[in-house]
């Protein structure tokens, strides 16, 4: 009997447990989080502690509640780990709809694997991975990891909102120093001072926030730490390995870097025999820039290797020359070593890369970097050198970039400057078009395009990184027709400054026009067009922030059949807006149909207020775009059946 009773007392106890929910069953989230929502962050807490220069320790706990398959990929947890930061704890659990535990982590849970990216050649990194792959929705899954760096160059941030569709229950971080230590930190969104108290010798920093439902992103967004709340943080002195500096401004933070390369500039003999008879014969140093890149173009791959301390600091420049390779640092260092071997000078310098990276901040001296080129003063103008391109012309940075700030490292410190801007006049696209038209619909084009700056980036990558078979291949599913044949194509690249791509297509279209008894319904525009079409149902939330500023300049001509005259054309279209500049034109000399169509896309950042006319500027070149000419027959000859 007494069995009995504790077997039922057990049963009753897992029943109330199951009706009542544990803690983090999912009908204890607010409704309003469930919004547009694919995880909710029930818990995320985070402390970083300073012990001293060389060790920061970082404790993290997180609880996510995975609403739908959409959220799958925040339920694996994944920590790096290399010679300066180490993993103390990784503990997990995973909870049911009902916030009941069902599973809890082992250690031969976690899988132990490379880190080493698919463009390296060496690094020391590795990581402790895991994932309990539950597909029953909603589930919720809790995390425990603790790390210990040991550098206190790389503080964390606080970004409790790192994806849109994400929303948060409560997210706290703190950061606890010694009270004779300052760091400095920038946040964004986040209207209220950090709580401070003191204890034990030590400065402690709360930063949270509660209840913070999902956002939406919207077209042209600003990026999400300056629409969310966030905290950056950054040291004043800091230390990795046996490197000491301060990051109190650009200035100091320029002589750390100066301090990690002095000394690897040193070329070997061959290789600076070789730079003498480059530039032997050259009269001025733009050409002995161009012919020096040119060699570096010719005898180095790029190959990333991120040993140690190499992360920040740049292979020898005689290790390049002997071994013919090497990462963003080491290619600029033997740049830089090349230049000065003949007499130029130019100078190391840290930037942000990324076609689509967020620029830095400016006014918050940090670690935001992750890519160095070369800056080479040259009279009123400099010149840009990106060294891990073997394609890409001499003093052009485009989307990697250009349009951004870096920091040039001189002797005395760093000093933050702006890569060029590539903007309306550089961001070019010019298009010719001769077409004819025959009986049964087939439109047979050649079709002249000049691309220039960013226009020609992915172009530029394409046809000097794949075979002429894999571009035939690309053509044949990009180009925005229903049914078309690409008979012929060929490319012509214009190195500079600002380079060129000359592209010629022989294209045969199937049915571009649409003949229905007497008419013959065709679209002048046949490349060019818009597909822009803004969702209007919703108040705008956020700003627009327009980043790419170009301009496209279309003619064409059309040969349409003999005996068909004009039933309808449309006007002329001229829309002006601060948002950009389109005007559209159709006219017909004989039987030859004359297109002209010309867009300039500004960039800036514009208040949400506009939104509704960005949606009319953008609506109205949609239609334009496609505005159709309608012709009817009325030769005699040409009523015989096609």
């Amino acid at each position: 009997m007494r069995k009995l009773g504790i077997t039922y007392f057990l049963l009753v106890a897992s029943y109330l447990s199951f009706a009542n929910g544990g803690e983090y069953a999912v009908s204890n989230i607010p409704e309003t989080l469930k919004k547009n929502a694919n995880v909710v962050v029930r818990l995320d807490e985070t402390t970083a502690e300073l012990k001293g220069l060389d060790k920061l320790v970082i404790k993290n706990r997180y609880v996510i509640t995975i609403l739908n398959e959409n959220g799958d990929r925040f339920a694996e947890a994944y920590e790096f780990y290399d010679r300066f930061q180490s993993i103390e704890k990784f503990e997990g659990n995973l909870y049911d709809m009902n916030g009941i535990k069902i599973k809890t982590l082992k250690k031969n849970d976690i899988m132990d694997v490379s880190a080493t990216s698919s463009i390296s050649l060496a690094d020391d990194n590795r990581a402790k991975r895991h994932n309990f792959y539950y597909k029953t929705y909603p589930y919720t899954i809790e995390y425990e990891i603790d790390v210990i760096k040991k550098a206190s160059m790389f503080f964390p941030s606080w970004i409790p909102i790192s994806q849109s569709s994400m929303a948060i229950e409560k997210s706290t971080f703190i950061m606890i120093t010694p009270t004779d230590y300052t760091f400095r930190f920038k946040a964004f969104n986040y209207q209220s001072n950090p709580v401070i108290s003191t204890a034990d010798g030590k400065k402690v920093y709360t930063w949270s926030i509660n209840n913070y439902e999902a956002i939406k992103l919207e077209f042209a967004s600003p990026p999400l730490f300056k629409i969310t709340p966030s905290v950056f943080f950054a040291p004043t002195e800091f230390s990795i390995e046996d490197y000491k500096g301060n990051m109190t401004n650009w200035k100091e933070f320029g002589k750390f870097q100066y301090s990690l390369n002095k000394g690897l500039d040193v070329l070997n003999n061959e290789t600076k025999e070789r730079v003498h008879s480059i530039v032997s014969g050259l009269t001025n140093d733009h050409e002995k820039i161009f012919a020096l890149y040119q060699y570096l173009q010719n005898s180095t791959r790029y190959v990333s290797i991120q040993l140690g301390i190499g992360g920040w600091r740049p292979f020898p420049a005689s290790y390049v020359g002997n071994k013919g390779y090497g990462d963003c640092k080491a290619l600029s260092n033997y740049m830089f070593s090349l230049l000065k071997e003949a007499g130029i000078k130019s100078y190391y310098t840290l930037i942000k890369a990324g076609d689509h990276e967020n620029d830095l901040i400016t006014d918050f001296p940090s670690r935001q970097f992750n890519h160095a080129i070369i800056c080479v003063p040259s009279g009123n103008d400099t010149i840009w050198l990106e060294c891990t391109d073997q394609f890409k012309s001499a003093g052009y940075m485009g989307g990697f970039t250009g349009n951004r700030h870096a920091l040039v490292i001189t002797e005395d410190g760093g000093v933050i400057v702006s890569t060029p801007k590539y903007g309306l006049k550089e961001n070019l696209q010019q298009r010719t078009i001769n077409a004819k038209l025959d009986a049964e619909g087939l439109l047979t084009a050649e079709i002249k395009t000049n691309y220039s700056g960013m226009q020609q980036d992915d172009l530029q990558w394409l046809i000097n990184n794949v075979s002429k078979d894999k571009v035939k291949e690309y053509l044949d599913k990009e180009l925005e027709f229903a049914t078309y044949t690409v008979n012929n194509f060929d490319y012509k690249e214009k190195k500079g400054t600002l380079p060129e791509i000359d592209e010629k297509l022989n294209v045969g279209v199937d049915h571009y026009a649409t003949i229905s008894g007497k008419r013959l319904f065709i679209v002048p525009n046949v490349m060019t067009r818009s597909h822009r079409k803004l969702k209007t149902e919703e108040e705008r939330r956020y700003d627009i922030d327009l980043d790419f500023e170009y301009t496209d300049i279309d003619k064409t001509e059309i040969d349409i059949p003999s005996g068909y005259t004009a039933e309808s054309i449309p006007q002329d279209v001229n829309i002006e807006s601060k948002f950009g500049r389109y005007r559209s034109s159709v006219k017909l000399e004989q039987n030859k149909i004359i297109y002209l169509r010309s867009m300039e896309q500004f960039s800036g950042l514009f208040p949400k207020t506009d939104y509704t006319e960005m949606v009319k500027f953008y609506d109205a070149i949609y239609k334009a775009d496609r505005n159709k000419l309608v012709f009817i027959k009325t030769s005699e000859e040409e009523k015989k059946p096609f």
